[in-house]
């Protein structure tokens, strides 16, 4: 019996060829062999144990942000994560890994509950954040995290993990590291303060992201983490006054690198690195995996030459044979 048939006896639910890109934030990216959407754990357990009896690779969907798909889609079983469960005991946020940010933000405010208000306007999902260790404005989700439930797609054994067991980092984890550990969900702790003060944090963020950011154009977010450097080099200290400010920060901003290496407005094919923040490359329509690889490319090729820096992709990369 062929998998095709095998599958859909396993999920009767499981979908063939389903376009991924009407999955992400890019609207990028070809078919997935086969789709399914777990709507609670035991579909999920239900997903992996499939995929694991039939030997197909499986690639875990949340809210398709930071993420750039093959234009060739994905050869395996892609399961997107709709677990929408949240719950909230005294100061503590119990969230699916499927809860929109920007819904736990305002969820959250509701109960006067502060620590998730940086989140406000950021389309991915509490998995996706905790992944990558997302942050902004000066918080990071690892600030609130107390406990992560993840199930191990090698063993099926579930695990958890206490926040020094995630292995935090900038804009990592032990997640990110081990693909094997898929987020089920988590516990949150916040702060009480005044509804009304969480509110206007809230407010306040999402006129920062309107004001700064290409809301208008489909895009994965920021596309390189802003490198941990300093730069000593006088020559480019004369030529940029502004690297000693971001040298006392001690971190250099990648829209900064990218602009200054003349690259803002770029594009390649339909993607073009944003005049307006030029860590984003956005999709002006159309526009292909292979465009926007290019432009980050050329991007990590520009700031290597003229800065001397090295800039590590925030995106990350499905249904490519190599990066």
């Amino acid at each position: 019996m062929k998998t095709g048939n095998k599958i859909f006896e396993e999920l009767p639910e499981v979908q063939e060829g389903v376009l991924l890109k009407n999955y992400t934030t890019y609207k990028i990216g070809g078919p997935a062999k086969y789709f399914f959407v777990a709507k609670t754990k035991s579909d999920l357990v239900s997903a992996v144990k499939t995929a694991k009896k039939l030997k197909l690779p499986v690639f875990i969907l949340g809210g398709g942000s930071n993420l750039l798909i093959s234009d060739k889609g994905f050869s395996g079983l892609a399961i997107k994560i709709d677990i929408f469960d949240i719950k909230f005991e005294d100061n503590r946020a119990l969230v699916g890994a499927g809860v929109n940010l920007t819904k736990l933000a305002y969820d959250s405010a509701e109960r006067g509950l502060a620590g998730a208000e940086w989140a406000a306007g950021i389309p991915g999902t509490v998995g996706g954040a905790i992944h990558g260790n997302a942050h902004a404005f000066g918080t990071k989700i690892s600030d609130t995290v107390k406990n992560v439930e993840t199930i191990d797609l090698k063993t099926l054994e579930f695990k958890n993990f206490t926040r020094e067991q995630c292995n935090f980092s900038l804009k990592n984890s032990i997640f990110k590291k081990n693909k094997n550990l898929v987020i089920i969900s988590a516990i949150l702790e916040l702060k009480k303060e005044n509804p009304e003060d969480i509110k206007n944090h809230i407010n306040g963020f999402l006129e920062h992201r309107r004001n700064k950011h290409p809301m208008n154009f489909p895009s994965a977010g920021s596309t390189f983490v802003n490198p941990l450097v300093k730069i000593t080099n006088k020559k480019l200290l004369e030529k940029f006054p502004e690297l000693k400010e971001y040298n006392e920060k001690g971190a250099m901003p990648s829209w900064y690198l990218i602009k200054k290496s003349g690259l803002s407005g770029k594009k390649i094919g339909s993607a073009q690195i944003s005049e307006k923040h030029c860590n984003f490359i956005i999709n002006l329509g159309g526009a292909k995996a292979k465009d926007v690889l290019a432009l980050m490319n050329l991007a990590k090729k520009k700031v290597k030459k003229t800065f001397g820096v090295s800039l590590e992709s925030e995106v990350q990369f499905v249904g490519f044979k190599s990066i």
